[in-house]
């Protein structure tokens, strides 16, 4: 088997997601570029009391959208690994809208990736969350 790396696909992601990560009930939008969209459809297990998303659930979508958008230039790299994620949550998400992420890399180096995601309830354009992350890319 080649060690050779090639980029993701929206399809491909999406795949390779329900594999390995069924758990995390994510769709993949959009994905090329450096730039990729994620989607969360939102009931009532990731609410939080006072009847907004809660911020497990927004950040477990700012890193899975990280993770996607290194995955969308480099190809699967199963092991490529969260270093370090910081977030800032800006309003109330929509309880009953599906949420958004939007994620582009920054920079996407040989050992590290760094990169932004906004996120947003379905429906407004006004950012929800906003976060930087950096990954560790394994060698090839």
């Amino acid at each position: 088997m080649s060690n050779a790396r090639s980029p993701m696909n929206a399809e491909q992601l999406a795949v390779f997601f329900k594999q390995e990560f069924p758990q995390a009930e994510v769709l993949i939008e959009q994905a090329g570029g450096g730039f990729v969209r994620l989607r969360k459809p939102i009931d009532e297990r990731h609410l939080r009391p006072g009847g907004t998303v809660s911020g497990p659930v927004m950040m477990e979508m700012a890193d899975a959208a990280l993770y996607a958008a290194i995955l969308s230039e480099l190809g699967p790299v199963a092991l490529a690994v969260t270093t370090n994620l910081n977030i800032n949550f800006l309003r109330k998400p929509s309880a009953d809208k599906d949420i958004i992420a939007d994620c582009r890399l920054i920079k996407l180096g040989k050992l590290l990736a760094i990169g932004e995601v906004t996120i947003y309830s379905v429906g407004n354009d006004e950012p929800v969350a906003h976060a930087t992350g950096t990954y560790a890319i394994p060698p090839k």
